[in-house]
């Protein structure tokens, strides 16, 4: 039976699973939600940088984005720092839907499946 890695786990959800090769990250938000639209975007980037790379990975092996923006007017703001982020040619299947997020504060929210 192949293994699950649970990264950071609470009592309700994990930061990341791995599992056969495929990580599935939490909906990641801002640490910070006093930043506007381009502040929250970047640090959620930033951290999913960092969690890639926790598990081996990076952002040229995403296949699937979830992305939920609290104002839809937001998304062209938001394609162009995802489109500076991801390397050429590497775009994932992708959802970006306008939603209520739990906190009014959060702009953005961003969920990945990636393969090693």
């Amino acid at each position: 039976m192949a293994k699950i890695l649970r990264s950071e786990p609470n009592a309700i959800m994990s930061r990341a699973v791995e599992y056969h090769g495929f990580v599935f990250t939490q909906g990641m938000v801002a640490r910070n939600l006093d930043g506007d639209i381009t502040a929250q975007s970047r640090d959620v980037l930033e951290q999913l940088d960092a969690l890639l790379e926790q598990h081996g990975t990076d952002n040229t092996r995403i296949l699937q984005a979830q992305i939920w923006l609290k104002d839809i007017a937001d998304r062209e703001t938001f394609n162009g720092l995802w489109q500076s982020w991801l390397p050429a040619g590497e775009a994932p299947a992708r959802a970006c839907v306008q939603a209520i997020l739990a906190d009014p504060r959060m702009l953005v929210e961003v969920m990945l499946i990636t393969t090693k």
